[in-house]
């Protein structure tokens, strides 16, 4: 079953995209912008999500599937991985699965020369991590390469993914203040979302 988070998180990315959630009562269609504001979602999001989730609206289902938001949020139905464009998709646990990804009809997409669409980010976990990094550094005198592995994604290290942090007895010279932090969550596993 995906949670209320993670059906959030779903419509996010495709709003991103440009997808848009009809109402069926209605035939209105929802696209708020913007879509964040700080490291959550935007009143406007929010204000979609309202809308959705309320009894007077009726259905309510992502351009380009069949699928309800509101099937979603039942047992039967879970968020995986598309094999063609790697965003979340809904599949059904139990039964047939649906017909397509709401890739299907973006003539553009995938596109691997733009950004993909992302979760909110919290900008200052982020950049304290960064500077707990950098004060290591210049504390030990350390070269990178010395300090942190590659990241798997191909970025600068600084990029906060599990394999970036400092291992641990590396920092046992540093005061507690001043030890980097490991990130609470890596990047967003669509494999099994639950």
């Amino acid at each position: 079953m995906a949670s209320e988070t993670q059906v959030k998180q779903y419509l996010a990315y495709w709003f991103q995209l440009g997808k848009k959630v009809i109402v069926s009562h209605t035939n209105q269609a929802l696209l708020p912008r913007p879509i964040f504001e700080g490291n959550g979602y935007s009143e406007a999001f929010e204000q979609c999500w309202q809308t959705i989730t309320s009894p007077q609206s009726g259905d309510c289902f992502l351009d380009g599937t069949n699928e309800t938001i509101t099937e979603l949020l039942k047992p039967e139905w879970e968020l995986v991985v598309c094999s063609r464009c790697t965003l979340p998709i809904p599949s059904r646990m139990v039964g047939m699965p649906p017909e397509s990804c709401p890739c299907s009809d973006l003539p553009s997409w995938p596109n691997n020369e733009v950004p993909l669409p992302r979760s909110a980010v919290d900008n200052q976990t982020q950049l304290s991590q960064i500077r707990d990094r950098l004060v290591f550094r210049l504390k030990t005198g350390q070269a990178e390469e010395e300090t942190l592995p590659a990241c798997p994604i191909g970025e600068i290290p600084l990029c906060g993914c599990p394999e970036a942090a400092v291992p641990d007895d590396a920092n046992d010279s540093l005061p507690k203040e001043h030890r980097p932090t490991k990130p609470a969550q890596g990047y967003p596993n669509w494999d099994r979302v639950r």
